[in-house]
């Protein structure tokens, strides 16, 4: 049987009507409930942003100060949930810790199976407040150090760097980390997104639709990506490889990690703020060589996609966050946990939004349809061959 469609991955297939985010590959534009990707990352912080995704509005000043007042409150783990982080080998990779500790956050949760949409909320804010502690304290339990709870009184991106290395960081840097979370909150019906959302439609909580979504971010199709990003940018080594080095990726016709995009066709906006970021920190630690070589990769990418395929392409939000990471000093293998540290006030905002967007608060579950294009033995299909004849 010749199938009568092709595998695109859902692309142009509409899932469902959003208030949340919008991406327009056409004009380059991403907006959160309306606002503009360019606006929020140089004029707000990241609870201001998470705020707006789960309230749906920006806050006040009163509002922003109780917000980070129960975010400093959440930040916190339950002490056997540390526990059981040090009986983990420690070679585990920091996004199944992740993972399955969302999961586990379920266990301290005495309000499950009951959900509102104010407990729903508050769960969004509990899971905002801890993914940051659970990755910085993994990242210590690893490397044999005792974890460090988190400081009253920092910001969530101060206190990030505080529980990984027990030093508050530059102001500066803690700035530049904050408008980065701000540009990975969120993205529309992204993958992990879209697992988020279809785990949702089918009642389960919070913790359960989370940890899907954070399965699919590890993916490097998805926000793996950043960390191939870095390793690509390693493998090159010097700024005379780089055109040897696309020159093969294309000859191979393989991807080179960070350029292109499914969705933005003409450059995706993030980018045009993440390089003078990635910049700036390079400055900042007095070597710029990891975000010379990101940009020298644009320009000669950009160049070869053109002459040798005919096509634009523009680099995406992994391309730049890479070196921005990699120069403040993060290990590799945390650049996509600390996207999920920052995605997942948007997974929480989609979360609510499937289940209490309709009055009757009864989401519809997702059952998309497929197409069989198996074998057939025969019009009535295949005769079973008892176990001793076969």
């Amino acid at each position: 049987m010749e199938s009568t469609t092709k595998n695109i991955g859902l692309r142009g297939v509409v899932i469902a009507s959003t208030k949340i985010s919008d991406v327009d590959g056409a004009k380059s534009q991403l907006v959160y409930r309306g606002y503009l990707i360019q606006d929020l990352a140089m004029e707000t912080t990241f609870p201001e942003v998470a705020y707006l995704l789960i309230y749906g509005k920006m806050p006040n000043r009163d509002e922003l100060t109780n917000f980070s007042r129960k975010l400093e409150k959440n930040r916190h783990l339950p002490p056997n949930m540390i526990c059981a982080m040090q009986t983990r080998p420690v070679g585990t990779p920091p996004m199944d810790i992740l993972q399955a500790c969302v999961a586990l956050l379920a266990h301290h949760d005495d309000t499950l199976p009951e959900n509102s949409l104010d407990i729903a909320k508050d769960r969004a804010l509990c899971l905002i407040a801890k993914l940051p502690t659970v990755i910085a304290a993994w990242t210590r339990i690893r490397e044999k150090n005792a974890p460090i709870d988190p400081m009253p009184g920092l910001s969530m991106a101060e206190n990030f760097f505080y529980m990984l290395t027990g030093e508050r960081p530059d102001p500066r840097l803690s700035t530049i980390f904050d408008r980065a979370l701000v540009l990975h909150a969120e993205h529309a019906f992204n993958a992990s997104t879209f697992a988020a959302r279809e785990v949702a439609s089918t009642r389960a909580h919070m913790y359960a639709a989370t940890s899907a979504a954070i399965g699919s971010l590890s993916g490097e199709l998805h926000g793996g990506a950043n960390t191939r990003v870095m390793e690509m940018l390693k493998a090159i080594g010097n700024r005379e490889n780089i055109r040897p080095f696309v020159e093969g990726k294309l000859e191979r016709g393989e991807l080179v990690m960070g350029l292109g995009h499914a969705v933005y066709k003409n450059g995706d906006p993030r980018v045009e703020i993440l390089r003078p970021m990635s910049r700036e920190v390079g400055e900042m630690s007095g070597d710029t060589h990891w975000y010379e070589m990101t940009r020298e990769l644009e320009t000669v990418g950009k160049e070869l996609f053109k002459e040798k395929k005919g096509i634009d392409i523009f680099p995406n939000v992994d391309f730049y966050s890479a070196s921005l990471y990699h120069t403040m000093g993060l290990p590799h293998d945390l650049f996509t946990p600390i996207f999920a540290m920052s995605r997942v006030a948007g997974w929480c905002a989609h979360i609510i939004e499937e289940q209490f967007a309709d009055e009757s608060h009864k989401p519809v579950l997702y059952r998309p349809e497929s197409e069989y294009i198996g074998h057939y033995c025969g019009p009535e299909g295949c005769t079973l061959v008892p176990m001793d004849k076969r």
